[in-house]
């Protein structure tokens, strides 16, 4: 199971600190949660503070894209040093091509959904991406609970990956901790996005190796 901590929940008066000690506490990834205050309601950081913490880590860096018109940032991000981006369905009306273009760049390329976003909408798209992120929370805010319906929307999007015989990372994003994420494990994740969790956790090893017992 991977793990990705996200650091929106981390202290960011010491966030180079804080990368370390998720690294040196066995996270898999880093994930990175950008907002605009326009796809969501809040704002986090950008490009440049991706790049400030690149060096301080040889984890994976799951930049996730909660902006409005990804397409016009990806090669901020790119240059940043994410090796995974993430970009919102609801958010780009030319998804392929952006999809195509950070793969041409060596880089993994993933599309999230919110929750109200039917699974249908990956029919078009889903044997050219790396991963799909599925939205167990509305984008925006963290320490958020678990949309119920989340669970069975994770199993249909396993259902899919499967019929494309290709190895899609499912990540799923939002309420994940020690009560819910079993569950979304045998839903088919494969990826869990953990932040608050984590972060508010006496020890942030400990937390991590929960997440990966199962």
């Amino acid at each position: 199971m991977i793990v990705s901590a996200s650091i929106l929940s981390s202290d960011f008066s010491k966030l180079k600190e804080e990368v370390q000690a998720v690294d040196l506490a066995g996270a898999d990834w880093v994930h990175l949660d950008i907002m605009d205050g326009h796809f969501v309601p809040n704002i986090t950081y950008g490009a440049s503070v991706v790049k400030s913490i690149r060096n301080h880590t040889k984890k994976i860096f799951d930049t996730h894209l909660m902006i409005s018109n990804p397409s016009q940032y990806v090669d901020d991000f790119i240059n940043a040093g994410s090796d995974i981006i993430t970009i919102h369905y609801e958010a780009d009306i030319h998804l392929h091509r952006t999809i195509s273009y950070i793969q041409s760049k060596g880089v993994k390329a993933g599309v999230s959904l919110n929750p109200a976003t039917p699974v249908s909408v990956l029919e078009e798209i889903i044997n050219y991406v790396d991963l799909v992120l599925v939205m167990t929370v509305n984008p925006g805010f963290p320490a958020q609970s678990i949309v119920p319906s989340s669970y069975s929307k994770v199993a249909k999007v396993r259902e899919m990956i499967k019929s494309t015989k290709k190895d899609i990372y499912l990540e799923v994003d939002g309420g994940v901790n020690d009560k819910t994420y079993k569950e979304l494990i045998s839903a088919g994740a494969t990826a869990l996005v953990s932040g608050n969790y984590i972060f508010q956790a006496e020890n942030y090893k400990t937390a991590i190796d929960k997440l990966k017992t199962y």
